[in-house]
């Protein structure tokens, strides 16, 4: 196994946790201004634009061009001329088999084995978004000695055990969406608050700057799912005639979608918009609405699954964000085979993908072209 310099362990181990003191995400209903923050700083320039680091406190986003990234493509068309130099096992954790999302991640890391030419080998816990089974399978890879693990991180601080075990045994530790509570080598996959600041900003726009928006939040205390939360407010707070009338967890699961936007349009009648946190969330509500027969509230969602998919080519949803879990496992890939090959750092401790340059954003514009060309989803069916 390919050990890590014991200069550059000692300052990842070195680096101070951020505990998620005051960033819990209220499960009650909202109003529309209780959490809204300061306006983002206008800028032209995203690799500069002043926005605050991610909730945990972790490092903030660096966004590359296209042409700097170690592949090409989005979604099924990602490749790469990254090749291992050695015979190197990387490890991928997933939270669960249960999501198509977490499933071709699983499949992106098993492809860019074949493609990279290194052992890949992908493990999720048995039961669902259980932490300390993902701990578990870090102690595991440890022993097995891979050269690196990579880790869709059940909860940030929960994971640190095995984090610290690993880099403590000289492997290399990602993770993709969800971080660590404390930087690891690489942290990829969505911006998760430029997510949820897009979409709202679609959303907003396609409203004409006014109406009445319900919001489905992702799992109170999550760093994801905060970090999406304040992209859609600071987003919605730049439209004074926006209100969020209500904002309440939904778990990013369409049951709980669906029975918490059930509860919500009992007193809220009057509503022209709805964000769900990610698309089973999003799907739930247009159930609910469905059922109700309020068929003119715009529902947005993200991940840009094989059902928003269809939703959104049917009407029944406005929008979805491409999150692209099979390139993101693809990607936190080449950069650890780089690592591995020669030292190469990344340029960043969180190298988002996809970029927005890579259009993610599915609507009734863009959705044939995704479904044709792009759609991760098709790489699980």
């Amino acid at each position: 196994m390919k050990k890590r310099t014991v200069v550059s362990i000692l300052l990842t181990l070195a680096m101070a946790c951020t505990l998620f003191a005051g960033c819990s995400t209220p499960t009650q209903e909202t109003s529309g201004d209780s959490d809204k923050k300061e306006e983002q700083s206008e800028s032209t320039d995203k690799e500069d634009d002043g926005k605050e680091e991610a909730a945990t406190g972790l490092s903030k986003a660096t966004i590359l061009s296209a042409d700097k990234l170690p592949i090409t493509g989005i979604g099924t068309t990602v490749a790469t001329d990254v090749k291992a130099k050695e015979s190197y096992k990387i490890g991928y954790i997933a939270k669960n088999t249960t999501n198509p999302y977490m499933n071709a991640q699983a499949k992106g890391v098993e492809k860019a084995g074949e493609d990279m030419g290194f052992e890949a080998v992908t493990q999720a816990p048995s039961t669902a978004d259980s932490v300390e089974e993902q701990v578990k399978l870090m102690e595991d890879m440890i022993q097995q000695g891979m050269d690196v693990i990579i880790v869709h991180c059940a909860d940030s601080n929960g994971i640190m055990p095995g984090v610290r075990k690993a880099q403590e045994a000289g492997i290399l530790v990602l993770t993709i969406g969800t971080p660590a509570s404390e930087d690891t080598f690489l942290r990829t996959g969505v911006d998760y608050y430029e997510t949820g600041y897009t979409i709202a900003k679609e959303m907003a726009e396609k409203l004409g700057g006014k109406g009445n928006i319900i919001i489905l939040e992702g799992p109170p205390g999550a760093a994801n799912a905060i970090e999406r939360l304040n992209g859609i407010n600071d987003a919605l707070a730049e439209y004074p005639d926006i209100e969020v009338v209500a904002s309440q967890t939904a778990n990013f699961k369409r049951t709980e979608g669906m029975s918490v936007t059930e509860n919500l349009i009992q007193k809220h009648t009057d509503i022209q918009g709805l964000i769900g946190c990610n698309d089973e969330s999003a799907l739930g509500g247009m159930q609910a609405l469905k059922a109700a027969n309020m068929n003119d509230v715009l529902v947005a969602g993200f991940d840009g699954s094989v059902d928003a998919t269809s939703a959104v080519e049917s009407g029944e949803m406005f929008a979805t964000y491409n999150t692209d879990p099979y390139g993101s496992g693809y990607i936190a890939c080449a950069y650890a085979v780089m690592n591995l090959n020669d030292g190469t750092e990344p340029e960043g401790k969180f190298i988002p993908f996809p970029m927005a340059e890579a259009e993610p954003v599915i609507t009734s514009e863009t959705v044939q072209n995704y479904k044709d060309n792009v759609a991760w989803w098709k790489a699980v069916q």
